[in-house]
């Protein structure tokens, strides 16, 4: 069994299902867990990718976290692929907002960026950040 991620980016979203929805069919997360309150809102998510995860919610649940949050955003993610045309490619398919098209870096890197129907921006590319030694 992998190990669990030990940093894992945590967002609030006004539309949480329509973030899930591109997350997950626009760029290729999992979504490992989705759970909603009563009222629709979604209290909880985790969306997987690779080793890497991120935690999302609708804003106005009430909780702790949603009150701290505040109106907080945008926010920036990087997330490891190693296709960017591909991953590119299908987050186009799906209506993602590109705003870097697919890039060759000086430092060796391909990435492209989308933002979000919240603003947040989504960076893809085969950069592998390394671990503190």
């Amino acid at each position: 069994m992998a190990e669990a991620p030990h940093i894992c980016p945590t967002l609030t979203y006004e539309d949480a299902k329509g973030a899930i929805k591109l997350l997950t069919e626009g760029f290729g997360f999992t979504a490992s867990a989705v759970y909603e309150a009563e009222d629709g809102l979604v209290a909880h998510a985790e969306l997987a990718y690779g080793n890497g995860m991120v935690m999302l919610g609708s804003r106005g649940t009430g909780s702790e976290f949603d009150k701290l949050m505040g109106r907080a955003g945008p926010v920036g993610v990087f997330v490891h692929v190693d296709d960017v045309d591909e991953h590119h490619a299908r987050a186009v398919a799906h209506g993602a907002e590109i705003v870097m098209p697919p890039t060759d870096q000086e430092y060796g890197s391909r990435d492209y960026m989308a933002r979000d129907a919240e603003g947040n921006i989504w960076s893809f590319g085969t950069y592998t950040p390394g671990a503190p030694e």
